[in-house]
């Protein structure tokens, strides 16, 4: 389980296509305080660690992670949201965020307001009626809330720490981005079809 609250920015440093997508993240994290089979959300995919170094840890991605997110864009030198798996006794920042990806989005405009800036997605079809506003959403693993939704489009606003924390100060439109909907959100849709 994650937050949505992205404590560190990775590099893609290495890919390896070897039966399965071999990734190796450059990471600000201590790697000594990382075990093998550790669980690190990677723009958002729950990831697992099976190697480690001084600055760097691998991962496994098999190829149905790679079809169903943005993990397909990753080229060397790409950088990536990053958080480790929530332990009990920490802070719940964000949402509850499970780090399995549901579809991709679009960014279809960029726009600032203010100090803010203004984000317009598109989800997949399938997904929009999961996306409300007000409503929380993960993108690329980070926590947003969602201001505005018409039909498959929606909006978020960042704030600038948001743009600097994070990925979101480089975004443009055409950018794909992993969308993990709420999962009370997913409940309540459930309940409503049984009901």
């Amino acid at each position: 389980m994650f937050t949505g609250i992205i404590t560190d920015i990775g590099t893609i440093t290495e890919l390896e296509q070897a039966g399965d997508l071999r990734a190796r993240i450059r990471t600000g994290y201590d790697t000594g305080s990382i075990d093998i089979g550790a669980s690190i959300a990677s723009d958002g995919v729950c990831l697992t660690v099976i190697a480690l170094g001084p600055d760097w840890y691998d991962v496994q991605i098999s190829a149905e992670t790679v079809s169903k997110t943005n993990i397909s864009d990753w080229r060397e030198g790409s950088r990536v949201n990053l958080e480790r798996a929530l332990r009990l006794g920490d802070e719940l920042g964000g949402h509850i965020v499970t780090g399995h990806v549901d579809g991709v989005a679009e960014v279809r405009s960029v726009e600032d307001e203010g100090d803010s800036t203004r984000i317009a997605f598109r989800a997949p079809d399938a997904l929009a009626r999961f996306i409300a506003p007000k409503g929380s959403v993960a993108l690329n693993g980070t926590s947003l809330t969602v201001n505005d939704v018409s039909g498959a489009e929606f909006g978020v606003n960042l704030i600038p720490h948001t743009k600097q924390a994070t990925t979101w100060g480089a975004v443009a439109p055409g950018d794909r981005v992993n969308l993990e909907i709420d999962t009370l959100a997913r409940y309540v849709a459930r309940l409503a079809e049984a009901g």
